[in-house]
């Protein structure tokens, strides 16, 4: 979906649109959780601060988000997808992979299949999609990008070197800012420069990672559209108005988010035995630390019973810390869900 957060709250309050908005806590420590189009022109972004997109754009409007709408109108989406395919793999709330090789409706064309549900999404929500199609995922998440908003690129299989070669490192799949420096620093910005890389050279500099870009840059992705998956973790954390500069502090604020994470664990049926602490520092470094066990971690006293160990550990030093969270990992499996194994299309 196209700025997916504010395109719903622009639909909500007609007011808002033709104005820079984003959706995000208008606060000390607000975040921007997504910007619309003409907030980005002022180079506003997700995840940047909101002080920040204030300076940038001092007219901004800055809204709360309402979680429980934008939840309600991904499960509208939703349901158009599985008119069309069961085989719907999730990404977020505004993002999924469709494999409609074989698909509900006998539509030869997948192409024919994103026009139809992008008209589907807009007369049933009034939003605009960005659609990706192509042969496998990496490609059909690039595609999905290329012409937003309200965009539709196909990915040929006969042109997909082609257009490999045209794209910048910075829109492979995996790449973010600090990989993406690295690459430049051994000469590598596009996917022709990236493909001419030597396999031992990219698993040498990034690992498993490495092997990855390596088979990207050919236009190689054998991962399959998985509509079922095991949750791995549970976890919450918080952002503080104001820094905490002592353990007692940290002890306090460890409560609270104890309570909230047994609250988590019991609505997804959760169980674990790994405790895992997040500690952010005011500079924006971070750490953390875990214990793990032999039976499932549950109840509130045994999690802050586990915190407090782990929270000794923390070198705090002369630092303050901006942000603390508390997870829960290593589940316990009882049963083993399907998996299917197909591919084509992200919306």
């Amino acid at each position: 979906m196209d700025a997916f957060f504010v395109s719903v709250e622009e639909h909500d309050n007609p007011s808002l649109k033709g104005h820079p908005v984003v959706v995000g806590y208008d606060g000390p420590r607000g975040v921007v959780a997504t910007a619309n189009y003409e907030a980005r022109k002022y180079g506003i972004h997700s995840a940047m601060a909101v002080a920040t997109a204030h300076r940038l754009c001092p007219e901004l409007i800055v809204v709360e988000g309402h979680y429980s709408r934008y939840k309600e109108v991904s499960a509208q989406i939703h349901l158009i997808f599985h008119d069309y395919t069961d085989l719907v793999e999730p990404l977020s709330l505004d993002e999924a992979y469709l494999d409609v090789t074989v698909n509900k409706k006998s539509v030869p064309l997948a192409m024919d299949i994103a026009k139809e549900i992008k008209a589907r999404i807009m007369a049933a929500t009034g939003l605009t999609a960005s659609a990706g199609v192509s042969y496998c995922k990496f490609l059909a998440k690039v595609a999905s990008d290329y012409r937003k908003p309200n965009g539709l690129c196909v990915v040929h299989p006969d042109k997909a070197i082609e257009f490999i070669d045209r794209l910048k490192v910075e829109q492979f799949w995996g790449v973010g800012a600090k990989t993406a420096q690295k690459l430049h620093a051994l000469g590598v910005f596009n996917g022709k420069q990236l493909r001419d890389m030597p396999l031992s050279r990219l698993t040498q500099e990034f690992g498993k990672m490495g092997k990855m870009f390596y088979d990207f840059a050919r236009g190689v992705d054998e991962r399959p559209v998985v509509t079922e998956w095991v949750r791995k973790s549970v976890g919450c954390e918080r952002t503080y108005a104001e820094d905490l500069t002592t353990y007692e502090q940290m002890m306090m604020a460890l409560t609270p988010l104890a309570a909230e994470l047994v609250r988590r664990l019991e609505k997804n049926n959760f169980m674990g035995r790994s405790l895992v602490l997040k500690v952010k520092y005011s500079d924006f470094r971070q750490t953390t630390h875990s214990y793990t066990g032999n039976s499932p971690i549950k109840g509130i006293d045994e999690i802050l019973m586990h915190a407090a160990n782990l929270l000794s550990d923390v070198d705090l030093g002369d630092r303050s810390v901006r942000l603390l969270g508390l997870s829960v990992t290593s589940p316990i499996i009882t049963d083993t869900p399907h998996t299917d194994t197909q591919l084509t299309i992200d919306w």
